[in-house]
């Protein structure tokens, strides 16, 4: 690694304020991509500012139709938490499928969308549950939120404080997972909501995606067979040792009739 300086603040502001006048700070959540990068000197930041002693960024409580969890709830968190499970279990579902338990007790949410993997699980939930990521500065609709590979809508100096989730009429996730990593090789969220219908997928391209053609076939017939001629086209799908890129775009058909399916 190289030299930092490491900071733990105990207040969101006082977090936010190293962040501002540090060379270039960086946010510390769960570590699970950030520590490796740190010891392959892939990263060389002045600050770290670990945000573990934020209460401001914890909790998971539900407002009317509305299910907001903290940036630095883990996954194991999220996965075990009865006020998921009782209204939102495709949620909890999902983050149980993350990883191993080392990752899911140090993952946290805001860290794997802040961080934007393209083989990440919650992309696919915060687009197909149609959720608001709020930050220290605003709120950004899940739709504008991820813009491309490792890549989202946050500023210098902004950090995700909580995901708003809508709850859902019902929603489902399957995903194919690498079967060491248990990143997903393809996820798809599958989520109808009183006035509209949800597909978005994980792991298949550079950034989570929707897919529209899908949406409007399960909203005029919510079943299986409705989207099992739908095909993905594999132009500027991810290829690599584990998938080439036609069988990821198979696989996006496959996966969406299984969460489909799981749910009727």
């Amino acid at each position: 690694m190289y030299n930092f300086s490491y900071q733990r603040p105990n207040l969101l502001s006082e977090a936010i304020a190293i962040s501002e006048k540090a060379e270039e700070g960086l946010f510390l959540a769960g570590g699970m991509t950030l520590i490796p990068a740190l010891k392959l000197r892939l990263t060389n930041p002045s600050d770290l500012i670990d945000l573990s002693e934020l209460a401001d960024l914890k909790g998971i409580r539900q407002e009317q139709n509305m299910l907001v969890v903290g940036a630095m709830m883990n996954h194991a968190q999220v996965a075990a938490a009865l006020e998921i499970r009782s209204v939102l279990p495709a949620l909890a579902d999902l983050a149980e499928s993350i990883g191993d338990p080392q990752v899911r007790n140090r993952g946290t949410i805001g860290g794997s969308i802040s961080n934007s993997d393209p083989a990440a699980d919650y992309p696919a939930a915060v687009v197909g549950l149609g959720a608001t990521v709020r930050t220290n500065k605003r709120s950004i609709a899940a739709d504008d939120f991820f813009t491309g590979l490792f890549e989202t809508a946050l500023k210098v100096n902004e950090l995700v404080v909580e995901v708003r989730f809508p709850i859902p009429k019902r929603a489902s996730y399957m995903k194919f997972p690498n079967p060491a990593s248990r990143y997903a090789v393809v996820g798809v969220m599958v989520a109808e909501h009183e006035d509209s219908m949800r597909v978005a997928v994980t792991g298949a391209g550079a950034s989570v995606f929707r897919v529209p053609e899908m949406e409007l076939a399960l909203k005029a017939n919510f079943s299986p067979e409705a989207i099992e001629d739908i095909a993905v086209s594999a132009d500027g799908l991810n290829e690599d040792m584990h998938a080439s890129a036609e069988y990821r775009a198979h696989l996006i058909t496959v996966m969406a009739k299984r969460a489909v399916a799981a749910l009727i």
